[in-house]
């Protein structure tokens, strides 16, 4: 089976990206901030970038997807750099893996399976991936729980959330979430003002679970709509600081309230 070939142009390019890292971790004239860098030590930069590439997709500009896309990158080669000088794992290691993990996971394009929907492809996918992890009757609750340990808490509560209604394990109706959403509303008011800060923990939890489940069954996606609530809140904000000459703590609530409004119907203009 040929696959197809990659323009040299591009494999020149990664290859110099690599002699970069390689250069920046060498003992000898390397620079001293990556060569104290462990694997534990760059999680935050490969959270931090996977999320600015997101922010820079929905933005759609595209020579920031570019430039964010390679500081993702970077983070990929700076790790497989450290692993190759542990003699963990190399680059070429990672990147066979995953081009043999795409193989074996769509046999409908490079063997003789047939899929012809992408619920046809997700359900030869899932079934592939337990057999290579040697579960030959995955319970839901280990899927859920890969969601819960990998995935940011919003995702991974509207990913559980979706998978335990697909069984069954659903309302019959909105009211009845709506009735969810009251009563753990009401348990985290008790837990302020009478339990401990645990509990109080647990019941906001539960309270944005329910959350997760509202939006689920209105068909709105929880994570875009915090996501442009933290964007409104930020262009009102700045629209605050703009119309003010001293410092904000040194206005009342009442005028920066009446800042923020003004904001608000500058921006519905």
């Amino acid at each position: 089976m040929s696959l197809p070939t990659t323009d040299t142009a591009t494999l020149n390019a990664l290859q110099r990206l690599i002699g970069v890292v390689a250069k920046l971790r060498d003992p000898d004239g390397g620079c001293p901030w990556d060569l104290e860098q462990t694997p534990e030590t760059l999680i935050p930069y490969i959270t931090e970038e996977a999320y600015e590439v997101v922010d820079a997709i929905r933005c759609g500009d595209t020579q920031s997807i570019s430039e964010e896309l390679g500081d993702l990158l970077l983070q990929v080669i700076l790790q497989a750099q450290i692993a190759r000088e542990y003699e963990n794992f190399t680059l070429a290691d990672v990147a066979d893996g995953i081009a043999d993990k795409l193989i074996r996971r769509h046999p409908h394009v490079f063997a003789d399976v047939e899929a012809n929907t992408p619920e046809e492809v997700r359900d030869n996918w899932e079934k592939i991936k337990a057999e290579e992890k040697g579960e030959t009757q995955p319970t839901l609750t280990s899927k859920l729980t890969r969601y819960a340990r990998t995935l940011p808490p919003l995702t991974a509560g509207m990913k559980i959330s979706k998978k335990a209604a697909g069984v069954g394990f659903e309302w019959e109706n909105v009211e009845g979430v709506w009735d969810k959403f009251h009563e753990e509303l009401d348990e985290f008011h008790h837990a302020l003002r009478h339990e401990s800060k645990d509990r109080q923990q647990e019941e906001l939890g539960d309270l944005l679970f329910v959350i997760i489940n509202l939006a689920r069954w209105y068909d709105i996606d929880p994570e875009a709509a915090l996501h442009g609530t933290n964007h409104r809140f930020l262009e009102r904000f700045e629209k605050v600081e703009a119309a003010c000459n001293r410092p904000l703590s040194d206005y009342s609530l009442e005028e920066l309230e009446a800042f923020w409004q003004k904001a608000k119907k500058l921006l519905k203009q």
